[in-house]
């Protein structure tokens, strides 16, 4: 088997973040925080806020932009505006400006953790691995086991190849968030790409179990399956999510990568194969995405 380092190259495809699809099946969401209205605060601002946040969760960027400019305009220095906006041009996979209103923001309020977070999404998107690292350990200073940012750098860990640190960052996470999905979700991918699918699988199956289960949790599981040979189960999983076309592309690259982790062959996968299940650690959101 080849090394870890070699894994990742080999997975970068899959490891494309879209992120990734974050990993993956990538549509973006970010939940900022939760916003008490303050006795000096401005309800209708508020609101509109809290309707701005709804419509980006919603994929309704137009609203959302619509709605976060006017609280900029309103205040200049409005940290939930710039975020927001950091958020809607994050979501459309436009990084570079994003990462201008996160560091606005987070000016603004260097204790406020949503741009932070933003901070460290953009700088994994553009593979600056050590700089999400740091900018999310400096969250959890702020704000210490806080599931969001563990489950970010573990991510970030993963994606820098250091799968060793990511997993016992993410199980201890988790020993402070029982039941936290996205670091049970990233945890199992973690495993999988450090070159154990089978354990990787039992992480993931545990979170696949219930009904309400991210369609991130079910295509990591398919990723697993994918790698153990068995493509029978990873289709019935990828199906529930993806179309036919999707699933089959899918399918020969995990057949390329068997073929690679095997070392019978050197190729890389052709160019026609489209990963459509992006397999990536989860770094937008605490919950689910």
């Amino acid at each position: 088997m080849k090394s870890s380092t070699q894994r990742i190259a080999g997975l970068s495809c899959a490891v494309a973040l879209l992120l990734a699809a974050t990993g993956c099946t990538t549509s973006v969401r970010q939940v900022t925080d939760t916003r008490p209205v303050l006795r000096n605060s401005a309800p209708s601002t508020m609101s509109e806020l809290r309707i701005a946040d709804t419509a980006l969760e919603s994929n309704n960027f137009d609203l959302a932009t619509s709605l976060y400019e006017k609280a900029v305009q309103a205040d200049p220095k409005s940290v939930p505006g710039l975020t927001g906006l950091g958020n809607t041009l994050y979501s459309v996979g436009d990084y570079t400006r994003a990462g201008v209103y996160y560091q606005r923001a987070s000016q603004i309020d260097p204790k406020a953790t949503p741009p932070l977070i933003g901070i460290a999404r953009v700088a994994i998107h553009q593979r600056r691995f050590d700089d999400a690292i740091a900018t999310y350990r400096r969250v959890l200073t702020i704000t210490p086991n806080d599931p969001l940012a563990c489950a970010g750098l573990g991510a970030a860990l993963d994606m820098s190849g250091d799968h060793a640190h990511a997993q016992a960052l993410l199980r201890e996470a988790l020993i402070a968030n029982p039941g936290d999905p996205m670091l049970s979700v990233n945890l199992g991918l973690s495993l999988t790409l450090a070159g154990d699918p089978r354990q990787g699988a039992n992480v993931l199956l545990d979170v696949t179990r219930f009904p309400a289960a991210p369609p991130q949790a079910r295509q990591n599981l398919a990723l697993a399956y994918g790698l153990l040979g068995n493509d029978d189960a990873a289709a019935a999983i990828l199906s529930r999510d993806l179309p036919k076309a999707s699933v089959q592309d899918n399918l020969r690259y995990y057949e390329l990568q068997r073929m690679r982790d095997g070392q019978t062959t050197r190729a890389q996968p052709a160019k026609s194969v489209a990963v459509s299940s992006v397999a990536t650690p989860k770094v937008q959101t605490a919950s689910v995405k």
